[in-house]
């Protein structure tokens, strides 16, 4: 019995055990007693996680995969998670016990799952991982860089981003049309923000929503204050910007009163 590829998924299943078993090892083990892998198929990726002395959880929204898993992986019954990760409450599994999360992410979705991790990032000290390596790229990026963007300060802001190796198509079937990327995202040991959250996120979306312009112009909808104004900062584009950048721009931006319209 093998489970057949749905494209309405985004599923290209690893059929390498040598690029399955890398991946496992991209976890430091550091931090936390669980891993959570998403999306794990047929568990070509799951049987390493399987080695580590760790509490190994999938979580898996197709039904013929989780038939295939209920029925090849007996011992980790208990721990198949029927669902879809975006929309799923991580306390009920796991209280307030941090979790790392790991598996080769659907293209389709792998930018939310970042987003979904962003925000669960008390729980979660470390992520890796297979993307599309256009996203991985995005997520590692420094400022500069034209794929520097609002994936790239976000995950930045609360995580160290790593690029780690890349992954041609013909390990998978059906075989993409891009080459894939493997990251991993540790989690800072002081990830906290001195400004507001919300806030923040909301000021780094804004400026790169028109990011060709210069802050002076992509953050117009906020009320800011000719003094402020003047700081040489607003004639920057926002990919010129540092995470530590952003963070004293958001500060700067809330000290003035500047809330957008």
């Amino acid at each position: 019995m093998s489970v057949r590829a749905k494209k309405h998924l985004g599923q290209h299943f690893l059929n390498d055990e040598s690029i399955a078993s890398r991946i496992a090892d991209t976890l430091t083990l550091e931090g936390y007693d669980h891993i959570l892998e998403i999306g794990p198929g047929m568990g070509v990726l799951t049987k390493y996680l399987l080695k580590k002395n760790k509490n190994i959880w999938v979580i898996e929204i197709d039904n013929e995969s989780i038939d295939y898993l209920k029925s090849h992986y007996l011992h980790l019954t208990d721990r198949i998670i029927e669902g879809d990760f975006l929309k799923m409450d991580l306390k009920k599994y796991f209280k307030d016990e941090p979790l790392a999360i790991t598996g080769n992410f659907p293209y389709n979705i792998s930018s939310q799952i970042v987003f979904k991790a962003i925000e669960l990032r008390d729980q979660i000290p470390e992520f890796t991982g297979m993307f599309q390596k256009e996203v991985a790229q995005r997520i590692t990026a420094g400022p500069g860089n034209k794929i520097y963007g609002i994936l790239s300060v976000l995950t930045q802001a609360f995580y160290e981003a790593e690029y780690l190796f890349t992954v041609p198509p013909s390990v998978f079937n059906p075989p993409p049309k891009v080459d894939s990327g493997v990251l991993r995202l540790k989690r800072k040991a002081d990830y906290s923000l001195p400004v507001d959250t919300s806030f923040f996120f909301k000021v780094v979306k804004t400026a790169f929503n028109q990011r060709r312009k210069t802050l002076r112009n992509s953050l117009k909808s906020f009320q800011i204050s000719d003094n402020l104004k003047e700081d040489t900062i607003f004639a920057l584009r926002p990919e010129q910007l540092s995470v530590q950048q952003f963070v004293e721009l958001t500060k700067s931006l809330a000290e003035d009163g500047s809330r957008s319209d």
